[in-house]
């Protein structure tokens, strides 16, 4: 009978958490379209500065101040829907946010020629995508069956790299328009997007484990009853709602917590807040967000004949189809062996392309007609390795500390935890996008060499200090943290806790049943 539940269940889990990751789609197709308005002639003219011999230049630093502003935003939101989260719930959250950051898109899209207003319309926008990187991984977290959980947050990474992907082809078609309409267009369109998460969260249903947590038992039956595909009377809804109940009754002793809570060594919370800031850091650093902010302008000066859109489209294409596999690898690889694969794989692409690009190229902002063919050559090993690495990356990174993040962490400092995360994200990416242009330009391709480094402590990190959570219920992983299991013997660790309090709950409803029977032989 549980086997023939489980179809319904993971169906109506996929269709939520596909729908809700759709906020990872705003944050996507915003990083696409803003790579690409950089180099749009009209964006140039209205926001960028004037030459002596009448012709306009976007600066580094006004590249830099535009495309790092959203990020400034999203530190910010991604702190602030932790206050959110658990006073308006889960569901309400993601309302809100998504309202800010369609205002903040509409402000983007009406800028004539303000710089200023360009980037507070991005500040403000980053707000929402921000929120978004934190309460999907929460959200779906808490609603997700533990078998499907890996998959189904992976979802958000995939949406993200769609998002982007989907930017790159609208701006390949309205790039050659000769007014404001090339990069109006795609910017306004992310208000089409934003309404459409509006829209639909009329139908989402409130975390279960939010509701039980708050006290609110009934809804909370209504919503495993609507998720598990059952009526509200079968067993299968008190069981859940049982099970539910002991884990948080466990894992919330000492009641909710504030933010210090996320650093205390009660349940290794430390090591667990630890862990998810630094894989959000190493994450940042792997090197692919560099090509998706100034891959446009960095591929010019390699001197291919491509157009820098048609190259960012390939990058787009290669992206989404990275993607696919992991969500199936990150329940059959796991954690663990994806993160260390990735590792390996993005370290030696960034590896190769930064030495034969500093060997080759010729310096960022050369004159193009002074490359010579070994110039060209040295292009081309640089385009192919960072296709390379952004498979790479789609494959391993890109989705797999999303999952660990949202999966990591006990109810009571879940959305701070989070937060914190999601909030170590956006910094760095901050300041890659504020820093990286600037360091381009001075040492051209050899800026790759530093995200080599940084793989290479990842590796080392992961190996050391990241547990393997597969297949595990949230509840089951705080069991295996508390219990202090080392992270390289973790992927054969058995949970004992949890098993117990089902064995329990379950012997509980046989009880139950039993004296129901009896009472009705004495009657009769």
């Amino acid at each position: 009978m549980s086997t023939k539940r489980a179809v319904p269940t993971n169906r109506k889990a996929i269709l939520l958490a596909t729908f809700v990751a759709f906020g990872g789609f705003l944050f996507g197709y915003d990083i696409g379209v803003i790579s690409g308005c950089l180099i749009m002639d009209d964006f140039v003219r209205r926001f960028g500065e004037q030459m002596s011999d009448g012709s306009f230049v976007l600066s580094s630093s006004r590249q830099s101040i535009i495309t790092s502003l959203l990020s400034a935003g999203t530190f910010v939101g991604a702190l602030g829907q932790a206050f959110t989260s658990d006073r308006f719930g889960r569901k309400g959250t993601i309302l809100i946010w998504a309202a800010i950051f369609t205002v903040g898109t509409a402000i983007q899209t009406g800028t004539d020629t303000s710089l200023a207003q360009i980037t507070i319309g991005r500040f403000i926008a980053g707000l929402g995508v921000g929120a978004m990187s934190a309460i999907v991984p929460l959200y779906n977290g808490e609603t997700a069956p533990k078998a499907l959980r890996g998959t189904l947050l992976v979802l958000y990474q995939l949406q993200i790299i769609f998002g982007i992907f989907i930017s790159y082809i609208i701006e390949l078609g309205t790039h050659t328009i000769s007014n404001s309409a090339s990069w109006r267009l795609p910017v306004g369109l992310q208000m089409l997007w934003g309404l459409i998460l509006l829209s639909g969260l009329f139908f989402l249903p409130e975390s279960p484990r939010h509701l039980l947590g708050n006290g609110r038992r009934e809804e909370a039956r209504k919503v495993i009853a609507e998720l598990n595909s059952v009526p509200l009377e079968d067993p299968l809804v008190d069981e859940t709602v049982d099970e539910l109940l002991y884990a948080i009754k466990v894992e919330n002793e000492g009641g909710k917590a504030g933010w210090l809570e996320c650093f205390s060594t009660r349940n290794m919370l430390w090591k667990r807040t630890a862990n998810g800031m630094m894989l959000q850091f190493i994450q940042q650093l792997n090197g692919q967000n560099f090509y998706y902010y100034y891959g446009d302008t960095f591929f010019k000066s390699a001197g291919t004949t491509l157009s820098p859109f048609v190259i960012q489209t390939i990058l787009g294409a290669v992206s989404v189809v990275g993607t696919v596999p992991a969500l199936y690898l990150i329940e059959t690889w796991g954690r663990r062996r994806s993160l260390l694969t990735g590792s390996i794989m993005e370290a030696v692409c960034s590896l190769i392309a930064g030495l034969v690009g500093h060997f080759t190229l010729a310096p960022t902002g050369t004159d193009r007609s002074l490359l010579t063919q070994r110039n060209k050559r040295g292009g081309d090993v640089i385009i192919a390795f960072a296709v390379l690495h952004v498979f790479s990356f789609s494959v391993f990174w890109g989705p797999v500390p999303w999952v660990y993040l949202g999966e990591s962490f006990p109810l009571r400092v879940r959305p701070k935890a989070i937060a914190l995360g999601s909030a170590t994200n956006w910094i760095w990416n901050f300041l890659l996008s504020f820093f990286a242009p600037r360091i381009a330009e001075d040492i051209g391709p050899l800026i790759l060499m530093i995200f080599f480094g940084m793989l290479v402590f990842g590796y080392v990190y992961v190996y050391l200090a990241i547990p393997e959570t597969k297949g595990l219920s949230l509840e089951e992983v705080d069991e295996m943290y508390v219990a202090g299991i080392k992270p390289w013997n973790s992927s054969t660790w058995k949970p004992h806790r949890m098993e117990e309090a089902h064995q329990k709950v379950t012997g509980e409803h046989a009880t139950e049943k039993m004296d129901v029977e009896a009472a009705d032989k004495s009657s009769a």
